[in-house]
């Protein structure tokens, strides 16, 4: 199942990485959660155990190829579910602060550089960012919470790169450690490695972002108060339920990286199951106009989201339904 895929034309770089072996041994594991301006703290799952934890790809795994538009079969209704809340949210969280496209040809913009390219039109995209944070800035969140996805929208607004640690309902890491280092369970929470900054409530999180990291502008969209809330809410219909329970899972040492952006229905289906297994993640957002666009085209030879990378077990793959698949084979307990 594939998001969006533009210049398929690279050979150069390896799309996938994997390593074939025996599946992952489970061992009873202390996560330790740091928040911290410590660089190494932000980007690493501390874990205590009596013997290393190690994650190996499937048995017989191998990443699928990257299809253009297709839709796996059997998910239509899933890819549609999750496309509703772009309806219910105006669009936000799919283009970046400042986006503008215009139509060029196709000789004005080389074949190794990232461009909308649909049969014979080209078109050019571009955007104005603010400052960049030098460490990932950290989230503690969950998917089916209207509150969080007002802030992942602003995210993909401002283009940031983001720790995310998932906080389902039911979950034994990191929903704990929230109250552990705020006082209270109360999601979304951040955690500004860069500043020192951390803080409770979705509209005060939204405005430092925007004013740290962006113009100090906020979307009217995210602007209306009660009637985003609701609209965020509305948003979750055609998936309701889906990223909120905890499943039982086994915790890798290090966080996934994540290439996604938040109004994209392919990458909500991974993202699902991300929160769903408590699994932490780096997400590297890419709405349309962000120039990381750029750096997964040179990564891995074309540009399509989602995109997943695996630290844990060296595999790195495209196609949103066999992500699922992966996430769920590697890491349910």
């Amino acid at each position: 199942m594939a998001g969006i895929v533009v210049n398929n034309i690279l050979p150069q770089p390896p799309i996938f990485r994997s390593v074939s072996s025996s599946r992952s041994r489970s061992i009873r594991t202390l996560v330790m959660v740091k928040a911290s301006s410590d660089s190494s703290d932000s980007v690493s799952v501390s874990t205590k155990s009596s013997e290393a934890l190690v994650f190996t790809a499937p048995p017989g795994f191998k990443p699928p190829e990257p299809k253009r538009f297709a839709i796996k079969s059997g998910k239509f209704f899933d890819v549609l579910g999750a496309s509703i809340g772009l309806l219910f949210r105006f669009g936000t969280g799919v283009f970046v602060s400042g986006y503008s496209a215009s139509f060029v040809s196709k000789e004005e913009i080389p074949a190794d550089q990232y461009a909308l390219r649909i049969g014979g039109i080209t078109v050019k995209e571009t955007s104005k960012l603010g400052p960049r944070p030098e460490k990932p800035i950290e989230i503690y969140e969950f998917e089916g919470c209207p509150f969080c996805r007002k802030v992942r929208e602003m995210v993909a607004v401002l283009d940031l790169d983001i720790l995310y640690y998932p906080c389902p309902r039911g979950s034994p890491n990191f929903r704990p450690k929230v109250k552990q280092m705020g006082g209270k369970q109360q999601f979304p929470y951040m955690v500004d490695p860069n500043t020192g900054v951390s803080m409770y409530e979705s509209d005060g999180i939204i405005k430092y972002l925007s004013e740290k990291y962006g113009d100090g502008t906020v979307p009217l969209s995210l602007s209306l108060g009660a009637l985003t809330a609701i609209t965020a809410g509305f948003a979750m219909i055609g998936r309701m339920g889906k990223g909120n329970l905890y499943t039982p899972a086994k915790l890798p040492p290090k966080p996934l990286e994540f290439w996604a952006y938040e109004g994209s229905p392919f990458c909500k289906l991974v993202r699902e199951v991300l929160v769903e297994l408590e699994l932490p993640h780096i997400q590297r957002s890419c709405a349309r106009g962000s120039p990381k666009r750029q750096e997964l085209l040179e990564k891995a030879g074309h540009f399509q989201v989602p995109y997943l990378e695996d630290p844990n077990t060296g595999v790195a793959m495209f196609e949103s339904a066999e992500i699922v698949e992966y996430l769920k084979q590697t890491y349910t307990a």
